[in-house]
């Protein structure tokens, strides 16, 4: 840590904020830990984990990771499949490979995303963040809670959000979030309230994680095994924790290192299988909430860690009385942060297909749980839509000078997508023995623009017609001439412009 960022530290609202987040931190790494089929504690184990390698090496401080849903759900399958110890070493293959995306510098893709897809994935991550705390309005048979227990716990929870609302417009002494869970837990302790606690979902309290080598045969059989797995768990952590960090990078008005956040995304998983983790990544809610709680340095993450653990080895039986409707409270301002209602007010202002990748992101992300498919599926929408778009961009203007000799003007980029109009502009036909190509305002992009390139050559010079190509920048050139078998490129200069002259065999 430099003397400027020391000088800038708020220590107090560091920690403070830190402990909120551990707080939040439990029954989130408990509910991952069942559904993956897992023992609660190895949730809070590679909480503390993840969450304290990240915030020391990380590319991003203040960002929260520990164990996630979206890493939940794909290791379910293996777990079921194949037992933890197989986990445990898909776990280590995970981080491997994490570290291996940062060290090549591959995060930077992450720049990729466009705003209409961080939109979607933003929108319905707080509609997942919202709707998954209705399982707290339950009973252990499914069954909802009616009378007093509803009323009670409905109340507990809008009085957690108006704390967390207006207490700071009135002092920001200590994290409203912290201040809202310790009145409300005070309130339903000291009124001896019947409601949903901590404790209620598991027990909480163990020792240390202890060092464990994976019992799994060393062997390529075993790698076939987890190989998909870690794979997927790699992308799927990293894509999130990418996303996470530029949200963060907006909030805060800073910059995090995609690539020093792939390693040590990375190493934390790696250390986490040793360890008898399950592996995690960036999480999104408790990021928001160390953020909004004043959390921007390191120590905050730090102190969330090693107050989880301490949580896990001395106040297992103090948080287990926590009421779970402090923590619902705070993860519905969680969601109502997280959505981005700035996207609703420019539906009509922005390209319908913007709309669209928003609403698909934001369903994908809601209905299948898995932000990572939901993020890829809206890139590629885009994608698709700009090729779309820039492929009706392609036209001419044509002139036939005093010379007889016919000139097409082409503006637009020749790509794939375009080929095909391109191909329709010129009439082969009624055109003179020599036409000038001029691509002052159009790129060759791609080897589809070449093959196109070849077939309207070919064409003129079946008709015994002479074709130039006029102004093609220094990278089209490039492209032309390592593309020699398809199409043979002489360049001479002109007295007036430079032009590449079509010599077919």
């Amino acid at each position: 840590m430099n003397l400027s960022k020391l000088k800038n530290l708020n220590l107090k609202t560091e920690v403070l904020s830190g402990l909120t987040v551990a707080l939040a931190l439990v029954p989130e790494a408990v509910a991952f830990s069942i559904i993956a089929k897992l023992s609660p504690l190895v949730g809070l184990y590679s909480a503390f984990i993840i969450g304290l390698f990240t915030s020391t090496l990380g590319g991003r401080p203040g960002m929260i990771s520990g164990a996630t849903g979206a890493i939940a759900v794909v290791i379910v399958a293996l777990v079921t499949r194949h037992g933890v110890e197989y986990l445990f070493a898909a776990v280590i293959l995970m981080g491997i490979i994490q570290m291996a995306i940062g060290f090549l510098k591959l995060g930077k893709f992450i720049r990729l995303v466009p705003q209409a897809v961080m939109f979607g994935f933003l929108n319905g991550l707080a509609i997942v963040i919202f709707t998954s705390q209705f399982s707290q309005f339950q009973m252990p048979d499914g069954s909802w809670l009616t009378g007093t227990a509803l009323g009670i716990m409905v109340g507990l929870v809008i009085l957690t959000m108006a704390i967390i609302h207006f207490l700071p417009r009135i002092s920001r002494a200590i994290p409203s979030s912290l201040a809202a869970i310790g009145i409300v837990s005070a309130i339903a302790i000291g009124f001896n309230f019947s409601t949903k606690t901590v404790g209620d979902i598991a027990s909480i309290s163990g020792g240390l994680p202890m060092f464990h080598l994976p019992l799994v045969p060393i062997n390529m059989e075993t790698l076939a095994i987890i190989l998909p797995y870690s794979l997927i768990m790699a992308l799927v952590g990293l894509i999130e924790s990418l996303l996470t960090l530029n949200v963060i990078d907006e909030m805060t008005e800073t910059r995090g290192k995609g690539n020093k956040e792939s390693i040590a995304q990375g190493v934390a998983n790696t250390v986490c299988g040793f360890f008898g983790g399950m592996g995690g990544c960036a999480m999104i809610g408790q990021s928001i909430i160390n953020v909004n709680s004043g959390g921007r340095n390191r120590v905050s993450g730090m102190v969330a860690a090693v107050g989880l653990l301490l949580i896990i080895l001395f106040g297992a039986s103090l948080v287990e009385k926590i009421p779970m409707a402090a923590l619902v409270g705070l993860m519905f301002m969680v969601a109502i942060g997280t959505f981005e209602w700035a996207s609703v007010r420019i539906f009509k202002k922005v390209p319908r297909t913007d709309v669209m990748v928003m609403i698909v992101v934001a369903a994908v992300t809601v209905i299948f749980h898995n932000l990572a498919v939901a993020v890829i599926i809206g890139v590629i929408i885009s994608a698709l839509a700009f090729a779309w778009e820039s492929a009706k961009k392609i036209h001419t203007t044509t002139i036939t000078d005093e010379n007889n000799v016919k000139h097409y003007h082409i503006e637009g980029p020749l790509f794939f997508g375009s080929v095909t109009a391109f191909k329709e502009l010129f009439d082969y036909s009624n055109d003179p023995d020599e036409v000038i190509i001029d691509f002052t305002d159009s790129t060759v992009r791609d080897h589809s623009a070449i093959e196109a390139l070849n077939s309207m050559t070919r064409r003129y010079d079946k008709l015994g017609k002479k074709v130039h190509l006029k102004h093609l920048s220094e990278d089209c050139r490039l492209l032309l001439d390592n593309a020699d078998e398809i199409i043979e490129v002489n360049h001479w200069e002109d007295p007036h412009y430079k032009i590449a002259d079509n010599l077919l065999d």
